[in-house]
């Protein structure tokens, strides 16, 4: 039993990152803006979240100039797809490229350096009072980095704002018809920009936990694609918090397959053999197809992407 408990609790230390950037691409998608540069932005908050933890030892300052990074990051996106009206997909591309390409430029002066061992501390795992006393889920939940809860706790004031808070509800008009929410008086543009560029700031948090929790050190290209499975797990999980939550963890669970069995040898009918480490490497990825797969064969209404998604809004167009 603890042996599975602390599996379970490897795939939530690897699920947190992208649980980050789901709920980064939540917020973008819900305005109406696909944002394919969710890799970009995590891999630009691991490089910057890394240099300032380094240079200032300020776990907090850390994490606040990671999600600066994938802010501005965002922000730019914005300016290209809000203002210019420029196309979302290749934008998000763009992005991507572009933080890569930045944060391994950034990194050359990174690969050497090594966090102070009080930071890493105060940063790593460190158990809540009480809950992690309960078995089972003590182990697997509550005794978990900061950044595990910070998550938990982002996801569900997500889930609050925008199911039971007015901003909530003109956001979602936003991301359906942005006309109307215009003749409604909301400021489109406005709700735009901010939640895009908040979605950002997450993403880059997301980053920033592998470079400064789960390595830590920064290795190029230390996000391995997690942006892009977010992307999915933003379909998956329906466009809400919550069940980004689990749609995480799971992908969290079956990257952990991958650590967990890598050079396993199995025994089946007398006869030995062990699973290659890249086809347990595939498994999330293998997984993330099946569920775009079964998502898009939906037909209910509360599974499908806002209305608007992939579309530039031009208010005299109304």
């Amino acid at each position: 039993m603890m042996d599975l408990a602390l599996f379970f609790q490897m795939a939530v230390k690897m699920g947190t990152p992208l649980l980050f950037g789901t709920l980064g691409g939540i917020l973008n998608e819900k305005v109406g803006h696909l944002n394919l540069g969710i890799e970009g932005m995590m891999l630009l908050g691991a490089s910057f979240g890394f240099s300032a933890a380094y240079y200032s030892g300020s776990p907090f300052l850390a994490m606040l100039v990671a999600g600066i990074a994938g802010g501005i990051g965002a922000l730019i996106y914005g300016i290209i797809t809000v203002t210019l009206r420029g196309n979302q997909t290749v934008t998000g591309f763009a992005l991507t490229i572009f933080g890569t390409g930045v944060a391994n430029f950034a990194g050359k002066s990174l690969s050497n350096l090594i966090l102070p061992n009080e930071f890493i501390s105060s940063i790593s795992v460190h158990e809540i009072p009480l809950l992690s006393k309960v078995p089972f889920l003590g182990t697997v939940l509550f005794t978990q980095s900061y950044y595990v809860y910070i998550a938990l706790i982002v996801s569900v004031l997500l889930y609050i704002y925008m199911n039971k808070t007015r901003p909530g509800l003109s956001m979602r008009m936003v991301g359906e018809d942005p006309a109307v929410a215009d003749a409604s008086g909301i400021n489109v543009t406005l709700y735009k920009y901010v939640h895009i560029v908040i979605g950002g700031f997450l993403c880059g948090l997301g980053g920033a936990y592998l470079s400064l929790v789960f390595v830590p050190r920064w290795q190029d290209n230390i996000t391995a694609g997690m942006g892009w499975i977010s992307v999915a797990l933003v379909i998956f999980s329906r466009w809400n918090p919550l069940y980004a939550i689990l749609g995480a963890y799971f992908f969290g669970m079956l990257r952990g397959i991958s650590f967990k069995f890598q050079g396993t040898s199995l025994s089946i009918f007398g006869s030995s053999f062990s699973i290659s480490s890249q086809i347990l490497d595939m498994l999330p990825y293998i997984m993330t197809i099946c569920v775009l797969v079964f998502t898009m064969l939906s037909k209910k209404l509360e599974n499908q992407a806002p209305r608007s998604i992939g579309r530039p809004y031009f208010r005299e167009e109304r």
